[in-house]
């Protein structure tokens, strides 16, 4: 069984979807510990019901991002993880910390990368009249929201959406898809090869793998 460390900042509605799914027996792995850089994160809450050690580090408490960092990895490392999730995690993340989990780090975002990295991404998906958005799983490299895509999905946008609408259907796809992506990972299917995602030994194009073809 593959060890896993989720790392989030608030709700952990990801962390949940990730937690249920270990539990059903959909990712054959065992998440060992969650940690959040905010002490009130409901996330933490979650955790502890799920019987999952749940660990608060703040910044406030570190000279550096450098020095946090070095704090985080030390006791993400006390739980030798095969595999690191951010979920909804807020920070940015050193190069120190990048290149020590390297092809073992995952984060989702809410767009269709490469648009709108960072923040505000359905706000921005409104503004610009985009009838499509979505959500990317991705392995995290130093570029921000830049490392190679694994698996998107899209939902459509409705004329007169609000940002809690599209949140809410973001949110649902997000839910069915970042468990997947763990599960290829802990069952060996997923790499990170020559900055490329790789499938079952292919590697998979830029918008990652197309369920649809």
């Amino acid at each position: 069984m593959k060890n896993i460390v989720v790392l989030i900042s608030g709700n952990g509605s990801n962390l949940q979807a990730i937690i249920d799914a270990c539990k059903q027996k959909k990712i054959n792995g065992t998440l060992r510990a969650v940690f959040s850089n905010k002490a009130d994160a409901f996330g933490l809450e979650r955790a502890r019901e799920a019987g999952i050690p749940a660990h608060a580090l703040e910044a406030n408490q570190f000279s550096s991002r450098e020095a946090f960092d070095g704090e985080l990895m030390q006791e993400i490392d006390a739980y030798a993880p095969d595999l690191v999730v951010l979920a909804g995690y807020m920070r940015i993340l050193s190069p120190a910390f990048v290149a020590h989990y390297a092809g073992r780090l995952l984060n989702i975002h809410p767009s269709l990368l490469p648009k709108y990295p960072g923040l505000y991404t359905h706000r921005q998906a409104l503004e610009n009249g985009d009838k499509e958005h979505g959500t990317s799983v991705h392995f995290v490299t130093d570029e921000l929201d830049g490392g190679p895509v694994i698996l998107q999905a899209k939902v459509p946008v409705f004329e007169g959406d609000s940002e809690e609408e599209i949140t809410a259907r973001v949110q649902a796809q997000e839910h069915a898809i970042y468990p997947l992506v763990v599960s290829w990972f802990v069952d060996g299917r997923l790499t990170m090869r020559e900055g490329a995602a790789w499938l079952d030994n292919a590697p998979l194009p830029a918008q990652g793998y197309a369920a649809d073809e």
